[in-house]
């Protein structure tokens, strides 16, 4: 599960009331990667070793997910809630010597880097989101096209524990077939990083991230509904991928124009798993915004 790479060294800290695994390796400012699901810090394995070389990059499992601690589930979600996921991640950075750096964020991933720009300021130096357009949006615009792509948000979010019940019984087929639909047609990953990802989707992950949805439906609404107003204030990269539901559905772009000032948008011939259907053209999109940006 760790990354495996020449250079990079895997640990795990202590960030409150959990512990968060993660890999760091490079050198340069500091880029934080957050994976998406159903999947862990392993996502980035064909694109953080090109980043390494200009930036000192941090890959880490979200609460709930890959080697970090799952919490049980609370009955307001506030432990999984993307205000708790990301003050996870800043403490993680801070632990590491890092109180300011740059974060990329692919689906869930991206939904905490969003709360990150707007609870820590201070900390983000710049973001990039992968593939989504904001929750709020998202819930708000919700319409049989959504619902039918994006089956999983009202079905996750079920109380439990339903939702962990039936995944459990099929959880291998589960993430295959999931990894395979949202991808492009034509593209398949590897069998091996398939089998990875269905390992570590243990009971105690589905949980976790049944209640990463619970969260996105309840407490993630109220935290941005009071936010309503403000924007995001560091510069923003949004990509996204031409062959899945997020282009089909929305103007990506603009859902993120009317959330933040300064704001890099680029679509990506590929899927939803932008770093792994199209590792280079992410590398290449993220060098050229973040040294736009930098350094930090």
């Amino acid at each position: 599960m760790p990354l495996v790479s020449d250079g990079f060294t895997t640990g795990r800290a202590d960030v409150g009331d959990v512990e968060i695994a993660y890999d760091v390796g490079g050198s340069g400012p500091p880029l934080l990667l957050l994976h998406g699901y159903p999947q862990h810090r392993g996502m980035w394995r064909d694109v953080a070793p090109a980043l390494a070389e200009r930036f000192t990059v941090v890959t880490s499992d979200l609460r709930g997910y890959g080697e970090s601690s799952k919490p049980a589930g609370d009955p307001a979600h506030e432990r999984y809630a993307k205000r708790t996921m990301a003050a996870d991640q800043v403490t993680l950075m801070r632990r590491l010597g890092f109180p300011r750096f740059a974060v990329c964020g692919h689906d869930r991933g991206a939904r905490v880097a969003h709360r990150m720009c707007l609870d820590h300021e201070e900390a983000v130096a710049a973001a990039a989101v992968l593939d989504i357009v904001p929750t709020r949006h998202l819930f708000e615009t919700t319409d049989r096209a959504f619902a039918s792509a994006y089956y999983h948000w009202f079905f996750l979010s079920q109380p439990p524990d339903l939702p962990e019940r039936l995944i459990g019984g099929a959880a291998r087929d589960f993430v295959e077939i999931t990894l395979d639909r949202w991808s492009a047609p034509g593209f398949a990953l590897p069998p091996e990083q398939v089998r990875e990802y269905a390992d570590a989707f243990t009971p105690e992950a589905i949980h976790a991230s049944c209640e990463d949805y619970r969260a996105a439906a309840t407490i993630d609404l109220e935290h941005d509904a009071a936010d309503a107003d403000r924007r995001v204030a560091c510069p923003l990269l949004v990509v996204w991928g031409e062959r899945g539901a997020m282009h089909r559905l929305y103007d990506v772009p603009a859902t993120w124009r009317d959330r933040a000032g300064d704001v890099t948008a680029q679509s990506v011939d590929c899927g939803h798993f932008v770093p792994e259907e199209a590792p280079s053209e992410t590398v290449a999109l993220l060098i050229e915004f973040l040294t736009g940006v930098g350094p930090w």
